[in-house]
């Protein structure tokens, strides 16, 4: 809030135009990818067959935004922080492209909701951990998430290409990492974490309800019971209390009828059965947004745990590293789906 009623200071020799839109470019299509995620069973803003595609696309356009803004500032810390990041998000875009392409082979499907599905049984983590680390890398590049920050590196470039912003256009400078973060971090849960599926929570949700409900019946209603009875031994034996034992008694009756309504009209199992439908609809958003916690907790361990890489210990990993291990899995896992006549209905030759 701060920093949005702040006055934009745009430099004299910049382009105004594209100074403003770059960071608007970088916010905006952060904000793109979230049409697609499945957060739920039948849950998604635009269930989309070519999912895959239109992640590949959004995660590379915003590498315009970076370079348009740092390039538009006329500074040469901008411009080098710029420079730096469109090189970074090429070299990984690649290494992100080839694990994805894993995955279709993987699953047979460039949906999503399908390559969601198609972990039920077991999550691609578990049999594609060399290729789950390597994305968690790739991903790490690719959001700028340090030890691979060094478009903005502070003890080199200042700020990177967001130093001559300020106000407004900072903050989507800002926003638009960190919805990337987030939206990366999507990715990762439903490439290889399962996405919306986990143990069911509907079963352990409910008998947890009903044995709530178990201990209410016997601390409220049976108490109750207990209490008439000894109510009714001490004013039988005492007549001054006439008139207060008859209002008690007719109150711990309607409470006794109370308990009579509820368990022979079912009110708690219409109760329950409400319950068990919201939690069929909503469960698989919590569990995602669970592992989508644990991701952006990892981003954070890995950005306190390391230091940050030398510009051309980050280019050699990418070229010499990542990408050959992760063309040699790709032909690797062909190979094998292909001698077991394994391929997915669609993708065999």
């Amino acid at each position: 809030m701060k920093l949005l009623v702040k006055e934009i200071i745009i430099p004299r020799q910049s382009n105004n135009l594209l100074f403003v839109i770059g960071p608007f470019i970088t916010l905006v299509f952060a904000f793109f990818g979230w049409a697609i995620i499945p957060f739920g069973e039948g849950l998604s803003i635009f269930d989309y067959e070519l999912g895959v595609f239109f992640a590949l696309a959004v995660s590379s356009i915003g590498s315009y935004g970076i370079l348009v803004s740092g390039w538009a500032a006329n500074s040469k810390y901008s411009f080098m922080g710029a420079i730096r990041s469109t090189a970074q998000l090429l070299s990984y875009e690649l290494v992100f492209s080839s694990i994805v392409l894993v995955l279709i082979i993987f699953s047979g499907s460039f949906s999503l909701t399908y390559i969601v599905e198609c972990q039920q049984a077991v999550w691609n983590i578990f049999p594609l951990l060399p290729i789950g680390l390597m994305f968690f890398i790739a991903i790490l590049a690719e959001t700028n998430r340090a030890p691979f920050d060094l478009p903005e590196a502070e003890s080199e470039l200042v700020a990177g290409f967001m130093t001559e912003h300020s106000a407004s256009v900072f903050v989507f400078f800002f926003l638009g990492e960190y919805a990337s973060l987030i939206l990366m971090s999507t990715f990762m849960t439903i490439f290889f974490l399962g996405g919306h599926h986990s143990p069911d929570l509907h079963k352990i949700i409910i008998e947890g309800l009903m044995l709530a409900y178990d201990f209410i019946k016997i601390a409220i209603f049976d108490t109750y019971k207990h209490l008439e009875s000894f109510f009714n031994y001490f004013w039988n034996h005492n007549d001054s209390w006439y008139i207060v034992k008859k209002d008690l008694t007719m109150d711990i009756t309607e409470y006794i009828s109370t308990e009579k309504d509820f368990t022979e009209f079912s009110s708690k199992d219409i109760i329950l059965d409400g319950i068990s439908r919201l939690i069929d609809y909503t469960q698989g958003s919590y569990i995602l947004g669970f592992k989508i916690i644990i991701v952006v907790f990892l981003f954070i361990w890995v950005r306190a745990s390391f230091p940050r890489f030398r510009y051309d210990q980050l280019m050699s990993l990418c070229w010499k590293e990542l990408l050959p291990l992760v063309f040699a899995y790709l032909l690797f896992t062909i190979c094998l789906f292909y001698s077991f006549d394994m391929m997915p209905y669609g993708t065999s030759f």
